[in-house]
């Protein structure tokens, strides 16, 4: 029985247009994967199948809206595990690449400052369906419009610098438009 739920299960997620994206391990049983938001260049995304969005910091909205390859979308109302509450803007990205898939018109909610950054689900839905494995550590996305210019190299492993005080925005400029 267990032979014919894999063969299954093999079959289903075996198509052709899948696309694999390797995973890095950083401790803690978190992963990450390397990703490109618009021309922005490579950035290392923690991959959170708990999380509704994909988050991106405000450095990374102002490099995009300079571009103006990101659109303003909503505000939503965030309660931090500790307790702590932010008003969170959400903003649709042009174009969002892990490895050789892309993916268009992206929800990512913006959190302050350098805050590391999320590849939730309202990136992972749009390849879906999506296999998160961690034996080999890898995505295999689908869905995607596959580019087949180079992948994407690896970044020096950037410094997260999470949000500070009681408000959570270490006294930043709001993220409204």
């Amino acid at each position: 029985m267990a032979v014919a739920l894999t063969l299954v299960s093999t079959s289903a997620l075996g198509d052709d247009s899948d696309v694999t994206v390797p995973m890095y391990d950083k401790g803690r049983a978190t992963y990450y994967v390397n990703a490109q938001i618009a021309d922005l260049g490579p950035s290392e995304f923690m991959v959170d199948t708990g999380s509704g969005y994909m988050t991106i910091n405000e450095q990374t909205l102002n490099a995009l809206q300079e571009r103006k390859q990101v659109q303003y979308v909503k505000e939503l109302r965030a309660i931090l595990a500790n307790g702590t509450e932010l008003v969170i803007p959400v903003y649709t990205i042009d174009e969002l690449r892990i490895g050789t898939c892309t993916l268009r018109n992206v929800e990512a909610a913006v959190f302050p400052a350098r805050t590391r950054q999320i590849l939730g689900l309202s990136a992972l839905n749009k390849a879906a369906p999506f296999t998160f494995s961690v034996d080999p550590p890898e995505l295999v996305l689908s869905n995607c419009t596959q580019k087949a210019d180079a992948p994407l190299v690896q970044p020096a492993l950037a410094e997260t610098v999470e949000p500070k005080g009681p408000s959570g925005n270490g006294g930043a400029t709001p993220l409204r438009p």
